[in-house]
């Protein structure tokens, strides 16, 4: 037997048997490169992404976003916390949680660490979930008189980023522009924005939008960016949300998920059974959007599905509305 690695040498003698009774291999490589590698200590450390699920219109499927776009992050791979800093508590319910007294993240933005009990296993392998609770719509009083109120969350978070336990952490925002949602701004590195396709939309965005410039002008939060922009709720059976959607890629052109969530009643009924869509129905026209999404997502992050991670045949075959095609057809 011959080391496959070695290019045999005519001068050279066989080498001599180990007293196994099976060759030497590798006799004729130098002792450096046959000793162990030694350990990269270069590697760089996991890095932990904060991203804020916001728009102050209520209504436009953000928290659904929450949910599924975490779901389906989890099915390619990646370690996700979800954060629910709505004290409606939707996205606790809608992970199959009910509201946890005492276990919100409102003693932490007061100060106080947040507890390891604190995070809760979800319905979802891989997506852990710090609950709401509706004590927590106090925080937007209590908060706004303490130090440092709008880095309160970036610090609270801060020990979890450290520990690289998860790759994304993504914090559901309420439905306004107050202390909480401030709090989340400042504390990501981007945004998500989910529009719903009709034209009160439209005024939201160019809110929230503006509101992003502010915190980066002034210093709360320089590098906050976009993440991106979420068309949800289109309806291709009418000529508004065609409309919609092309009106927005043309002020905000380059910054829109090519992806377009339809409505579906699939996504409106999961909740109802504490589950994503993706486990109330894989196969819907719902769980392959978000899916696809969850692509787009990773993909604009500059990452890709963990090796071996593939969607399910059934869900890659449905048809997908994509903002290419809906601005080509109003063309």
């Amino acid at each position: 037997m011959t080391d496959p690695l070695v290019e045999p040498q005519e001068a050279s003698p066989p080498p001599p048997a180990s007293d196994e009774g099976d060759p030497v291999l590798a006799t004729n490589v130098p002792e450096e490169a046959a000793a162990e590698p030694a350990p990269d200590t270069t590697a760089p450390a996991p890095y932990t992404r904060v991203v804020a699920i916001a728009n102050q219109k209520g209504g436009v499927g953000k928290t659904t976003t929450v949910v599924n776009l975490s779901a389906c992050l989890a099915d390619l791979g990646q370690r996700v916390l979800v954060v629910d800093l709505d004290p409606q508590a939707n996205t606790t319910s809608g992970l199959g949680l009910g509201r946890q007294p005492g276990k919100s993240l409102y003693r932490a933005l007061l100060g106080e660490p947040i507890a390891a009990e604190n995070i809760l296993d979800t319905v979802v392998p891989g997506v852990s979930l710090i609950p709401s609770e509706l004590d927590l719509a106090g925080a937007e009083i209590d908060v706004a008189r303490a130090d440092n109120y709008l880095h309160r969350l970036r610090d609270a978070l801060a020990p979890l980023r450290a520990t690289g336990d998860y790759d994304f952490i993504l914090i559901d925002c309420p439905p306004s522009l107050g202390i909480l949602t401030m709090n989340a701004l400042t504390a990501a590195d981007s945004l998500l924005v989910p529009i719903q396709c009709e034209y009160y939309a439209l005024e939201g965005l160019s809110v929230i939008h503006r509101l992003m410039q502010q915190l980066r002008d002034g210093g709360a939060n320089p590098n906050l960016a976009l993440a991106g922009i979420v068309m949800t709720m289109y309806d291709a059976r009418t000529k508004l949300g065609g409309e919609v959607v092309r009106e927005v890629n043309r002020h905000f052109a380059g910054q829109i998920f090519d992806t377009v969530i339809p409505r579906n009643v699939r996504l409106s009924e999961a909740p109802s059974y504490g589950k994503p869509v993706t486990q109330y129905d894989p196969h819907s026209a719902g769980t392959a959007a978000y899916r696809r999404l969850a692509e787009e997502f990773l993909s604009k992050q500059g990452l890709s599905r963990a090796p071996g991670v593939r969607a399910p045949k059934r869900a890659r075959r449905l048809a997908i509305f994509r903002l290419t095609v809906i601005s080509k057809e109003g063309a």
